[in-house]
């Protein structure tokens, strides 16, 4: 195991030294980062927040498109749709991404989704390949995901993984993310109203980016974009200590 980290180390040095200069950062904004690189993404409810992960991987794969990488192919096993749930073809173009320039896959099992996986990343006209792991799978160990990392290097194309679960096997990815779902923005002309979609973000691994730095990102027409860390408040989660009426409108009482 040791010699492989060694091994895994030099391997990974050259790429992330290109990558280091290419990063594009910014107060206001979450940093662009290059092509290239594998990312994993985890939350910790598959059934409830699949959703937030893949959104936070499609926000960066729009932001990867450009010349002959169009595409963005989205891997998951077969059936597991009923659990994660499928991309929406509206809410891509919300995006910015059209649902024709994504493709989809269901792989019978985890070998099989490893191997397209692979195969995929040496596709020069893929921005992003998307690949929903869950929980954590043996077959993925830190042998495989190497492979998938130096594929994604030489090849340029972006991968994330989505994984699930408390657990952190060991891996080569580049970054390794902990993502949970956050209420959204709220709307100018409606406090009430749903307003972009937002995450709560904390980067447990990587050397591109400040590690252990928490932030909250918002959806923009410019892609993603840093919030104000809000401050834990000694309320947020407690149970109520009385049933309390759910306020039907902005400023109107419950006999309006």
């Amino acid at each position: 195991a040791a010699l492989r980290a060694t091994i895994a180390d030099i391997e990974r040095k050259p790429a992330l030294a290109e990558a280091l200069a290419q990063v594009e950062d910014g107060a206001d904004r979450f940093p662009r980062l290059p092509g290239g690189l594998m990312q994993e993404i985890y939350i910790d409810d598959w059934r409830r927040q699949a959703g937030a992960g893949l959104g936070f991987a499609l926000a960066q794969a729009v932001a990867l498109r450009g010349g002959p990488r169009r595409a963005v192919l989205h891997l998951q096993l077969a059936g597991q749709s009923g659990a994660g749930g499928l991309p929406y073809g509206p809410g891509l173009r919300a995006f910015g991404l059209a649902p024709d320039d994504l493709v989809l896959v269901q792989a019978p099992d985890m070998a099989g989704l490893l191997w397209a996986v692979e195969e995929a990343l040496s596709c020069r006209e893929l921005a992003a390949v998307i690949a929903g792991i869950g929980p954590s799978a043996r077959v993925l160990d830190f042998t495989a995901s190497r492979r998938l990392g130096l594929r994604a290097g030489a090849g340029g194309c972006s991968l994330f993984l989505l994984r699930s679960g408390a657990a952190r096997p060991a891996s080569a990815a580049h970054l390794r993310w902990h993502l949970l779902p956050s209420r959204s923005a709220g709307r100018a002309y409606d406090a009430h109203a749903p307003g972009a979609p937002r995450w709560r973000l904390r980067l447990e691994r990587g050397t591109l980016l400040r590690q252990h730095s928490e932030s909250l990102l918002d959806w923009t027409d410019h892609g993603l974009a840093n919030v104000t860390f809000p401050a834990r408040s000694g309320r947020s989660g407690a149970a109520l200590s009385r049933p309390l009426p759910a306020a039907l409108a902005d400023r109107l009482s419950q006999t309006a």
